[in-house]
């Protein structure tokens, strides 16, 4: 017969630890480009407006070269990098706070990761290979729980 504490232990629930690390930091590199994004591209915008003033030929020629609608993307492009980020970071903790889910998750992690290359610059590149192996690595895992969801 077994012992209480060894039969406690043996019924601890086994969390995706690596692809929620990996996910994790990938997500916060993301967010730091996104985030260096969003301050060029709002940081060029203010700057031009100034320009403007100073002189109007200024401006009428960055409308003729289409910079307002370049740098109208770029303030979309920011955003969608500070989205795909935090879908990330979302997506790497429910990876570990619901280990049966975490083919779902690792989809989420996956999919904002490479979003991220349009919004973000992915991460530096660096959030985008960690997002890309810390989603992959949670599609792989296997729990041994049920999910808690039913069809």
């Amino acid at each position: 017969m077994m012992r209480p504490e060894l039969r406690n232990m043996m019924n601890v629930e086994e969390k995706p630890i690596t692809p929620f690390v990996l996910s994790l930091i990938g997500g916060v590199f993301i967010l730091l480009g996104a985030f260096t994004m969003s301050i060029f591209a709002f940081g060029t915008m203010r700057m031009m407006n100034m320009m403007g003033m100073m002189s109007g030929m200024m401006t009428s020629m960055y409308d003729e070269m289409g910079m307002g609608a370049t740098m109208g993307s770029a303030r979309v492009l920011g955003l969608l990098g500070l989205a795909s980020g935090t879908m990330v970071i979302l997506g790497a903790v429910l990876i570990y706070t619901r280990p049966a889910e975490s083919q779902v998750w690792g989809t989420v992690v996956l999919a904002f990761s490479l979003a991220s290359i349009l919004g973000s610059m992915g991460g530096f590149l660096v959030g985008l290979i960690l997002g890309v192996i810390g989603g992959s690595l949670a599609l792989s895992w296997k729990s041994n729980q049920k999910p808690s969801w039913k069809f």
